[in-house]
């Protein structure tokens, strides 16, 4: 007998067929989901148990997309491992740096500039709207509406550019270094981001008046994946999965780094823990991010000029324009860029909260150039792991949504 959820009403499957032959036996079937189909998000292959059109057994397979980026990390200087961070959450790329640095500056009680945790709290927040931009509307896109991703990906494709303008790369941009970031935002940058944070709530807006209240969106994702505060947690979730069951954990307030404490937000939460709740966090989230923006760049105004980077020449190289003028310099940018800093010997775990969740970073020093064990906490694996638990009873059409709405990436569930 199976129990299939549909909308807020329960119906128990299961009953005889009187289609079947007398004393024929009804058997489940297996289906493949992925890993080429448009709505895995990655290369996830789900293994689905199906009766009839209900799912009763969900078992992902993952490691299609694994290129063993915690070994590689062994083997390459704390500088030169951070670029594996932009190819975990590719979404967000500079939110996985961000962890990593974090971990390196723990462990060598290094102290960053103000401008510098300004300029990063700034990005880390460009990178959640992004980040989010596209889990919604194509968690949109999975359930039918097309409109959405259309109108988005226009406000999206600046955040490509200001990528661009401020690192040279649209994607993996590199730019967090241990001790602040790589280099100054040009001059007019943080007018273009200013607009930009203008303009989105309007964006927001209007993508809501296409799907907030819609009743084919509202039929395909309310009361769909639902998932109480307590599995949740027992699930290890976080984010906004999390926030969505009702819990108001935010690390960003409850554990805050870099100047997060001096910023003005709210924490978005939902009550029912759905796919619904789960889209609905993410837009407000947005709007959230919108706000510290505005507050970041309103203090990066008073700290015009200021350096972006620590003055500890241990680790951080000398700058191009004194590496040009002087051999002193050029062979200390040499040595910092060819065999490295040396970090104490240690271990630490620092967590950041990441668009997708707790993402954490957890670092084991020997006293040499290299890391001894770079383990990485990815967040959408906790994720993923209840995909079974939030799938049974649902309908195949279901499967979809509630992917979508837990928002997995394999750049970082692979690793």
């Amino acid at each position: 007998m199976t129990e299939l959820r549909t909308g807020t009403r329960t119906v128990t499957l299961g009953t005889p067929d009187p289609g079947l032959p007398s004393g024929a036996v009804h058997e489940n079937y297996m289906i493949n989901f992925g890993p080429q189909h448009p709505a895995a998000h990655g290369v996830l292959r789900l293994v689905l148990e199906l009766d009839g059109e209900v799912i009763e057994r969900v078992d992902p397979h993952i490691g299609l997309l694994h290129r063993g980026t915690e070994k590689l990390c062994e083997y390459k200087t704390y500088l030169q491992a951070l670029p594996y961070m932009d190819r975990l959450d590719y979404c967000s790329p500079m939110s996985m740096e961000h962890s990593y640095v974090l971990a390196i500056e723990k462990l060598l009680g290094l102290e960053v500039p103000p401008r510098a945790q300004w300029l990063r709290l700034l990005w880390a927040e460009i990178m959640r709207i992004s980040n989010h931009i596209l889990n919604t509307t194509t968690h949109a896109m999975d359930v039918g509406a097309l409109t959405p991703i259309l109108w988005l990906f226009t406000e999206r494709e600046r955040i490509y550019d200001f990528s661009e303008a401020v690192s040279g790369a649209r994607m993996h941009a590199a730019w967090f270094r241990p001790g602040g970031v790589h280099q100054d935002m040009p001059e007019g940058l943080a007018g273009e981001i200013r607009a930009f944070a203008e303009r989105l709530p309007k964006a927001l807006d209007d993508m809501m008046d296409l799907v907030g209240g819609n009743r084919i969106f509202k039929q395909r994702n309310v009361d769909i994946g639902r998932i109480s505060a307590k599995d949740a947690l027992g699930w290890g979730f976080s984010g906004p999965c999390l926030r969505a069951s009702g819990i108001p954990w935010d690390l960003r307030k409850a554990q805050p780094y870099e100047t997060y404490a001096q910023v003005e937000f709210d924490v978005p939460v939902g009550k029912n823990g759905d796919c619904y709740d789960r889209f609905m966090v993410r837009i407000e989230e947005m709007r959230q991010s919108v706000r510290i923006i505005h507050q970041a760049l309103d203090r990066l105004e008073t700290l015009e000029g200021e350096p972006v980077l620590s003055d500890d020449r241990k680790v951080v190289p000398p700058r191009r324009g004194e590496m040009k003028r002087s051999m002193e310099a050029l062979i200390h940018h040499f040595k910092l860029y060819t065999e490295g800093f040396h970090v104490p010997a240690g271990e630490v775990y620092v967590a950041t909260e990441s668009p997708k969740g707790e993402f954490g970073i957890h670092l084991v020093a020997d006293g040499t150039n290299r890391p001894y064990r770079c383990h990485i906490r990815a967040t959408g694996m906790a994720h993923l792991q209840a995909m079974d638990f939030l799938c049974r009873g649902h309908m195949l059409a279901d499967a979809p949504a509630i992917l979508g709405s837990l928002d997995i990436v394999f750049g970082e569930v692979d690793r």
